[in-house]
């Protein structure tokens, strides 16, 4: 009997992490086919029968929302030349000096693989997936909860690391922190929800489809929200039994990566499970087109998108791939003028304009259209710029300085081609307060 080709969505199936075989056949563990599924999971298999648990109570908890003053907990000198590999034991390529966007000056070094190292943490990983595939559900979920309560214990300082790290305010810092907990959460209730599904079929016959992990996920993730971005990808990969390797940015590694790898040691999850090392495009090509990682999960520019799909698709891999784009802000008519000044200011400036769902454009009907001027060319004058971590300011500076010139020369176009800088203008090292041209 030929297998028979279904399609079905989960939980989990906007993640993408997984893929599912389908089989019918008299009871056994036969393998007879595959089809499209929840995208966390490689394949399934044909079982003799599915449980159903239902997932832990999880407790909410208030996090305090204090100002940290000094980085305690992380130890910043273990991942100086290091990959973690489970520990802080693999020496890495070359390292640098990572940068504070709000004084350039170093805060900490870290290690900068090359490709070699790339293979070598995807063999690591590619070792240990399948002891992590086999570890219980609830024992992986405790994990989870364990990270997520450990993100809880040390918000105030994580938060701080990451405002220095990312040049982002005090507030933002809080707000990746804060989504960690929620991630760990919500992926520790992953393991306990259905594995499968039971298929219709003929009397005498039983057709289940059964998820099981892909093996090793690769995750490549950006500077603007370095902790969100890396977790949401690595904390449901790892619920479902995949080993992760992870390349944080290198101007974000400890916020991207290290940050992980601390939690998720001190949570208990075995060593190897997790790889992360910084490195460049050479870097992530290795990961992308290693035959041993069968899914890739980016979030980052459309043109480093377009490359690593066109990898991807020559290796029949699975691939995630959240890229920016121009957001449009429509204002009607019978808008309030003062809250849409406000949301247009916020959805443009939040975080330097650095994330992919700033207010590229703003689109505003005619009628309205001077009146919504004169509110927003006050804005930028109401809006502090400085050092994000020090609590005081509403603007941090820009990831870099090759940051800040994209940025002015977007600005200097738009003037030569007939818009009229009406407010701001002044440019730091780093920095630069909120401009208005509009037209």
């Amino acid at each position: 009997m030929y297998p028979r080709e279904r399609q079905f969505r989960s939980l989990e199936s906007r993640s993408g992490f997984v893929r599912s075989f389908h089989s019918e056949s008299p009871p056994s563990r036969a393998l007879l086919g595959r089809v499209a599924a929840g995208p966390w999971y490689a394949h399934c298999e044909a079982v003799h029968m599915a449980r159903s648990v239902r997932p832990p109570n999880l407790n909410h908890k208030e996090i305090d929302m204090g100002v940290a003053q000094h980085i305690n907990w992380v130890d910043t000198a273990c991942w100086n030349g290091t990959a973690f590999d489970g520990g802080w034991h693999t020496r890495l390529a070359d390292s640098q000096d990572v940068l504070e966007p709000a004084t350039g000056k170093p805060l900490w070094s870290v290690g900068v693989a090359s490709a070699a190292n790339m293979t070598a943490s995807i063999a690591r990983a590619h070792a240990t997936h399948a002891a992590w595939a086999d570890v219980p559900p609830r024992d992986r979920a405790a994990i989870l909860l364990k990270a997520a309560a450990l993100f809880e214990l040390h918000f105030d300082e994580l938060a701080l690391l990451i405002a220095r790290e990312t040049g982002g305010i005090i507030a933002k810092g809080q707000h990746e922190v804060r989504e960690a907990v929620v991630l760990c959460r919500l992926a520790a209730a992953m393991p306990m929800q259905s594995q499968g599904q039971v298929l219709p079929s003929t009397p005498g016959r039983l057709s289940i489809a059964r998820r099981v992990p892909h093996g090793v996920v690769g995750v490549i993730s950006p500077f603007n929200f370095p902790l969100i971005l890396s977790l949401r990808s690595v904390a449901p990969a790892l619920a479902l039994g995949n080993a992760v390797v992870l390349k944080p940015d290198v101007r974000t590694p400890a916020s991207g990566g290290f940050i992980l790898a601390k939690v998720f040691e001190e949570a208990g999850l075995p060593p190897g499970v997790l790889q992360v090392l910084p490195g460049n495009a050479e870097v992530g090509e290795a990961l992308v087109t290693d035959p041993r990682v069968p899914m890739i999960a980016f979030t980052g520019s459309p043109a480093v998108g377009r490359r690593i799909g066109e990898l991807a698709g020559k290796h029949l891999k699975k691939v995630s791939l959240e890229l920016g784009g121009a957001n449009n802000l429509i204002i009607l008519e019978d808008a309030d003028l003062d809250a849409a000044a406000s949301a247009a200011a916020f959805g443009a400036w939040f975080h330097q304009g650095q994330i992919c769902m700033a207010s590229n454009r703003v689109l505003v009907h005619s009628a309205i259209a001077e009146g919504l001027k004169h509110g927003s060319l006050a804005r930028p004058t109401t809006l502090p710029v400085g050092d994000g971590a020090s609590g005081q300011v509403a603007l941090g500076p820009m990831i870099d300085a090759k940051q800040l010139a994209r940025f002015d020369a977007v600005v200097q176009e738009t003037v030569r081609q007939g818009a009229k800088l009406e407010a701001g203008g002044t440019l730091t090292a780093f920095a630069t307060n909120p401009r208005c041209c509009p037209g």
